[in-house]
């Protein structure tokens, strides 16, 4: 099968396409014909330089963590799924490829009806990142104010759409460009964060989440309500202490949640939920833009510009 590997760290280049072993599936593991994957903004980090996979060289060759596609084939004891289902979902690597093997029981669901495999592809990443920061740290509820700060990214696109779902009042912070398009998304009110400070602006929210690690928690502060909450998706020393202090009393809080390393079964469930979502049209897919596989290195340097709307899928 066909793949975009990389054997090095170093720019897009790295990544090329080369024909690898086509993975056979365990007892209790599917095998995947991908037809969709994307891009996250993790992705270009990991490919740039060490760090989370690996210090000398990759550790997994083959990137990707979104996928949507086809079961090809099941192992003896796969009971959840058969081949021929539509499937999406999310793992730590290989989706780059034209095939890949999951456990049965790994964060992956059937296919939302109404959704193309490259929209589904599109939906893992930002909404199971969102959804338990929003539900789970936030306690989301009707009636309460929620601004999401970098509201056109792939978390923050999500967010927006969820908090609306629950029943808050949502103010969007993104760039000049992006104002109408948020707005479109569900946001009620849009601050250009290059014209104005939300945090100055005298308002104050019952859940500040900062999708993009741009905000300190005294940055915030001032514009929380008294029990308000600071969602923070970045674990700075600063944060982590923050968080650590203002657990202890019931004013003002900063909480930070590793909702990557959640359990496969977790996000499984959640997908579930997610997919119901869509296919109720409360939540839809954003894609910026969408690059063929062999096309990965073009993909992974317009991500890494940082300035993607929504998400940038890949069609395999």
């Amino acid at each position: 099968m066909k793949a975009a590997i990389y054997t090095k760290f170093g720019p897009p280049d790295v990544l090329h396409l080369q024909e690898v072993d086509k993975p056979a599936p365990k007892a209790n593991e599917v095998l995947i014909k991908i037809h969709a994957t994307s891009v996250v903004k993790e992705d270009p980090d990991m490919r740039a330089s060490p760090g989370f996979n690996g210090l000398l060289s990759p550790r997994h060759a083959i990137l990707g963590q979104e996928l949507a596609g086809e079961i090809a084939s099941v192992g003896a004891a796969v009971t959840r799924f058969k081949p021929g289902d539509q499937v999406y979902g999310i793992d730590q690597f290989g989706a780059y490829a034209e095939y890949k093997r999951m456990p049965e029981n790994g964060a992956l669901a059937r296919k939302p009806a109404n959704l193309t495999y490259a929209e589904a592809a599109s939906i893992p990443n930002g909404a199971l990142t969102a959804l338990p920061y929003l539900r789970d740290q936030g306690k989301v509820r009707p009636g309460q104010t929620v601004l999401i700060y970098g509201a056109s990214g792939s978390v923050g696109a999500a967010a927006v759409q969820l908090a609306r779902y629950y029943g808050a009042a949502v103010t969007a912070v993104c760039s000049t460009a992006n104002l109408a398009w948020v707005k479109a998304l569900g946001a009620d009110e849009v601050i250009d964060y290059t014209r104005e400070d939300f945090a100055k602006n005298g308002k104050a929210y019952d859940i500040i989440f900062d999708t993009v690690g741009k905000r300190s928690f005294a940055d915030c502060r001032g514009a929380l309500t008294d029990t308000g909450i600071v969602l923070a998706t970045v674990p700075s020393p600063a944060t982590m202490l923050h968080a650590l202090v203002t657990a202890r009393g019931g004013g003002k809080k900063v909480k930070f949640a590793a909702t990557g390393l959640r359990s496969a079964s977790a996000k499984a469930r959640d997908l579930v939920f997610l997919t119901e979502l869509i296919e109720a049209g409360k939540l839809k897919a954003v894609i910026d833009r969408s690059y063929p596989l062999g096309q990965i290195a073009d993909a992974h340097r317009y991500v890494a510009q940082g300035h993607k709307r929504g998400n940038v899928v890949i069609t395999v």
